[in-house]
Order: C-alpha cells, then structure tokens, then sequence
C-alpha cells in the first residue's frame, strides 16, 4: 500500500522542490502539498483506505482545515462519525471548538495530513482531552521525521504515520 500512495502522491505533484517557509517559521527544501493529495481523488481513497486498517473502534477525529477531508472519507470508508479540532474557538456561532458529537468519555483517534513539528496534532490532542476524551494515538499521512514522534510522546501520544519524509523522498528528484 505504502509504494501505491507514494505513486499517487507523486502523481499529483505533492512534494516539491525548492526553498519553502513551513508552518512552524523553519524551511525546508522540500515541501508536501497536502492540498494536491486531499483534492485527488485517487489518493483520498488510498489514504481512507490505509487510514481505515489501522483504525480500532476509536471515533475519529481531524484537525481543521486541513484534515477534514480525510477524516470525512475516512468516515465514510468506515462507516462512522467524526469530530472535527478547530485550532482555535469561533467566536460567532456555537463557540465550539470541537464540531460534531463527542460522547463522554469517547475514546478518539486525530487524523492529520503532514506532521512536522506536531504541534497542530498535539494542540488537537489537547482540545479533545480537555473535552473529555481519551486520546493515545494520532496518525498522519506524511511524517516529516523532524521532530512530531517525540512532541506527541512527551504528551504520552503514539505517532503513525502512512508514509515517512524518508520513503516520500526516496528515489525522488530532490
């Protein structure tokens, strides 16, 4: 499975190359466009896919904006529902930080795209605790294996991930 999203993924041209800011303030010389994959058809099925086997009767969750997609063909690929972690509280509307149902005492696994340092993750994992909810895992399409593993650890989080930075690049053009 891993060698078919790498496939679909460069298929679409999500990892590029070149001198790019991230999210965090670092740089990198090579960046993972997420929106190329979650806006591909042929990788959101792969990825609800693989998604989908490493799941266990957890409710599912994805960090807003980026995640929702895969969290929602996730869903549908495992018949069931989904909360979606805003970053931060609308301050229009429910208020709510957390859309969707979230049972007492859910147990709940966050879906993400890319990790890198994972502090969306962790800050997601943090939300949905402070809900109520127990949160031990966290799985992410691409691991940029730069750092994300150990923040979620220190916060007693296991890291997945479909695919690492490492085999994303492997026999690439970067």
């Amino acid at each position: 499975m891993s060698g078919e999203l790498v496939g679909a993924l460069r298929a679409v041209d999500a990892v590029r190359f070149g001198e790019f800011e991230l999210s965090h303030g670092g740089t990198s010389n090579y960046y993972v466009d997420k929106y190329r994959f979650e806006t591909d058809p042929t990788s959101l099925s792969l990825i609800a896919k693989a998604f989908a086997e490493r799941i266990d009767d957890e409710l599912l969750a994805g960090v807003a904006l980026g995640a929702v997609p895969l969290v929602a063909v996730t869903s549908v690929e495992v018949d069931r529902p989904y909360v979606i972690v805003r970053k931060e509280r609308k301050a229009y509307g429910t208020g709510n930080r957390i859309e969707g149902a979230l049972p007492e005492d859910a147990t709940v696994v966050v879906l993400e795209d890319v990790a890198t340092t994972g502090r969306s993750a962790l800050d997601a994992v943090e939300a949905l605790r402070d809900a109520g909810a127990r949160v031990d895992r966290v799985i992410v399409v691409v691991d940029r294996q730069e750092g994300a593993k150990e923040t979620l650890a220190a916060a007693d989080v296991t890291l997945e991930s479909l695919l690492t930075a490492d085999a994303l690049l492997a026999n690439g053009t970067g």
